[in-house]
C-alpha cells in the first residue's frame, strides 16, 4: 500500500505519479507539464520547490527521451484540432506559445497545415462561422457589423471575414472552403 499523498515528501515517485497522471487525461508540451508540476509542488509546499526544480527537469528530460513528450507532435496535433475547429493561424500561434511550444515546432506544425490546404486561415474562418452561426449560418437578421467583429477578434482579416460573410448559402461556404471562387 502506497503512502497518502498528504504524508509522503515531495519525491520522484510523488512527481512521476502527478505527471502520469495529468498526462492520462491531457496531451502537454514538456514546459506546460513543468509549469502544472511546478505549480503543485508550490502549492504543497513552498520549502522544497528550489529541490523539486531539478527533479521535475530530470523526468522531463526521461519523458522526452522515451517519447512520452513530444513538442512537436504536440503542436502538430494541437495545430490540427484548432484548424478544424475555426481558430486562425494568429490565434493558433499564440496558443501553443502559451502552452510553451518552441517556435520552431510552432512554425513546422503551421507550415504543415499551409502545406495540406490552399488557404488554411479562409477555411478556419469558414468552420468558425458555421460553428458560430455567423453569415449564411445565422438564424436571426443580419448584423453585418457585429459579425465582421466577432471574426476580427477571432484573429482573421477583413479580407477573410468579408469573404465568408458575403457567401449567400452554405454550399458557396463550402465552395469557399475548398478554393473554389466565383
Amino acid at each position: 500500500m502506497r503512502p497518502k499523498v498528504e504524508d509522503s515528501k515531495i519525491g520522484p515517485e510523488l512527481l512521476e505519479r502527478w505527471a502520469l497522471h495529468y498526462l492520462a487525461r491531457y496531451s502537454s508540451s514538456a514546459e506546460n507539464l513543468r509549469r502544472v508540476l511546478t505549480r503543485k509542488a508550490r502549492r504543497r509546499s513552498s520549502e522544497e520547490v528550489a529541490e523539486t526544480a531539478a527533479l521535475i527537469d530530470a523526468l522531463l528530460t526521461r519523458y522526452r527521451k522515451s517519447g512520452l513528450l513530444d513538442d512537436a507532435a504536440y503542436a502538430a496535433t494541437r495545430a490540427n484540432w484548432l484548424h478544424r475547429r475555426g481558430e486562425s493561424l494568429r490565434a493558433m500561434r499564440a496558443r501553443l506559445a502559451a502552452k510553451g511550444v518552441s517556435a520552431a515546432d510552432v512554425a513546422d506544425a503551421v507550415s504543415a497545415l499551409q502545406a495540406a490546404a490552399p488557404d488554411p486561415d479562409l477555411a478556419a474562418a469558414c468552420a468558425f462561422a458555421r460553428r458560430r452561426r455567423l453569415g449564411p449560418f445565422r438564424l436571426a437578421a443580419a448584423d453585418h457589423a457585429r459579425e465582421l467583429g466577432a471574426l476580427a477578434r477571432a484573429g482573421f482579416s477583413r479580407r477573410i471575414a468579408e469573404a465568408v460573410l458575403a457567401c449567400a448559402d452554405e454550399t458557396a461556404v463550402e465552395a469557399l472552403e475548398r478554393g473554389e471562387r466565383d
